[in-house]
């Protein structure tokens, strides 16, 4: 049975720390692809467009990653559910843009960020199956924000200007317009 997960907030250690590689095997073992379970639904139960396994409190290189007419997100594409395991991004270029994010584990604050345009994608998927794939624009941006959490680190470390930081009603009342054109 799914359970709703506990989201980690900012100033939890588990949140600064690497999270660890997983073999096949782990990966295949029913107390993982039970996490997994719990994992997306409490990304939806939450309306987060991607959540990573140490925001709640497990310290393993996995994220899920969907965007399915989000109300949090109504700007963004959508994108089919997505299980990382051991995910690894290179960026294909080095052309980025300045992209508003959100955080799940850092409540009602958002801040501008710069992410690279796209990247190539290698991890597993919750079976094991080998992924590889090249993410563009606003799906890279997710991918990017996800596996930094894997990474122990959060979005408020890349805010270059912490003027851009704002309240999530005030990035809907004053910002959300200029991400969503």
């Amino acid at each position: 049975m799914e359970r709703i997960l506990n989201i980690a907030q900012v100033g939890a250690p588990v949140l600064r720390k690497p999270t660890k590689r997983l073999s096949k095997k782990e990966l295949l073992s029913d107390s993982v692809q039970e996490f997994i379970d719990d994992l997306i639904q409490t990304m939806r139960a939450a309306n987060g467009a991607g959540l990573a396994a140490n925001q709640v409190h497990q310290s393993l290189r996995i994220c899920a990653i969907e965007v399915n007419c989000n109300p949090r997100y109504p700007y963004r594409p959508n994108i089919p559910l997505t299980v990382l395991v051991n995910p690894d991004l290179t960026p294909v270029s080095e052309l980025m843009f300045e992209n508003y994010e959100g955080c799940l584990s850092v409540p009602n604050i958002r801040g501008k960020v710069n992410r690279f345009c796209e990247i190539s994608v290698k991890a597993m998927d919750r079976l094991g199956n080998p992924i590889s794939t090249v993410v563009k624009g606003m799906t890279a941006a997710t991918y990017q924000h996800e596996v930094d959490h894997l990474d122990g680190k959060l979005f408020l470390d890349l805010v270059k200007d912490s003027k851009s930081l704002v309240t999530w009603d005030n990035f809907e009342r004053y910002h959300q317009k200029e991400v969503a054109s």
